[in-house]
């Protein structure tokens, strides 16, 4: 018989790894670490070239948004980058070695994403989740955040990048549309990249029906912002953090969501004509503006969908749509 500490430990770890709340909906947890590197070198997380790790896997759309940011900025040289395996698995996230994924943590030899964590905190008992901002010099986590993430890519490493990719030059957080990004921010992202995960992991009816209407009314929204805008973006003709927080969604949609997570009232690519001309746009674009591909070169399919099909006990992985995202007229 177990006893009661495996018992408790048992009961943690099904708590941990629970995607719905017993009414059937489901609820992002909040994360948990939360500071902020700075460019000041006084500063508790001083900017340094080297010092700073960003784990991820190439299926989580958060760990995307800060690969595309990555990318954008011209961060390759000054942060590194660590991907495990797209496949969560009972304990987490793990190393494998499959789909361009380490085969274990470089830093440590870890196997497991849960290790990091608990090296950072023995007494963590939250999810393990990704993104992470590690710092090497401290040994610890210093944000698991990817919204506070990408914009701390904005600016603390200035130093460190080419002039024309930093944030005065070419803002991705430009200070005339702050406000507006700010606000679309906040609907997008409770009924759009929150909520295709409100409708996937639903485990009863009522749940998933109170949140696929709303996931597709924000959508027809969306729609009607591009007619009304007539600007290749968003907020104008350059990329701004609005685009990347969608992109990251909607570039799974039609390959996952609208299957797995059962986000099929319609699809991008035939009832959305501004907003698949706005992904298309991004996605194929290798000139300097997206600074020579990050979209593209950040987005994988494979680890996509057999991510989503694995993340909730499926073993069979939907073969379509034939393009995940089609080519420019």
């Amino acid at each position: 018989m177990a006893s009661k500490t495996e018992a408790e430990s048992k009961d943690t770890k099904q708590a941990i790894f629970k995607d719905a709340d017993e009414d059937g909906h489901f609820r992002r947890k909040e994360s948990r670490f939360r500071d902020s590197v700075s460019p000041d070198p006084k500063a508790e997380f001083p900017a340094e070239k080297g010092r700073y790790v960003l784990y991820l896997n190439f299926g989580c759309p958060w760990a995307h948004r800060t690969n595309v940011v990555h990318k954008l900025k011209g961060l390759q040289d000054v942060i590194q980058l660590v991907v495990m395996s797209y496949v969560r698995t009972s304990e987490g996230w793990v190393y494998d070695g499959s789909e361009g994924s380490e085969p274990c943590d470089p830093l440590y030899g870890f196997t497991k994403h849960s290790q990091l964590y608990y090296k950072a905190d023995p007494n963590y008992a939250g999810r393990f989740t990704v993104p992470v901002l590690w710092d090497r010099k401290r040994e610890t986590i210093v944000n698991n955040e990817s919204s506070e993430i990408i914009r701390m890519f904005y600016t603390a490493f200035d130093a460190f990048i080419d002039p024309s990719l930093r944030e005065n030059s070419k803002p991705l957080f430009p200070s005339d549309k702050r406000k507006d990004i700010e606000a679309m921010n906040d609907w997008v992202y409770n009924t759009v990249n929150n909520g295709v995960y409100k409708c996937g992991f639903a485990s009863t009816q009522e749940a998933y029906d109170a949140n696929v209407f709303a996931l597709f009314e924000s959508l027809d929204r969306l729609e009607t912002h591009l007619a009304s805008a007539q600007t290749r973006y968003l907020f104008g003709d350059h990329i701004t953090e609005a685009d990347i927080r969608l992109y990251t969604t909607l570039v799974r949609f039609d390959v996952a969501y609208f299957t797995l997570f059962k986000c099929n009232l319609k699809m991008i690519r035939h009832d959305y004509p501004r907003l698949h001309k706005w992904l298309r746009n991004l996605y194929w674009d290798t000139n300097e503006e997206t600074n020579g591909g990050a979209f593209r070169s950040t987005t994988y399919f494979v680890p996509i969908k057999a991510g989503y099909t694995y993340a909730l006990s499926q073993t069979v992985v939907p073969a379509g749509p034939e393009s995940p995202v089609l080519p420019l007229d």
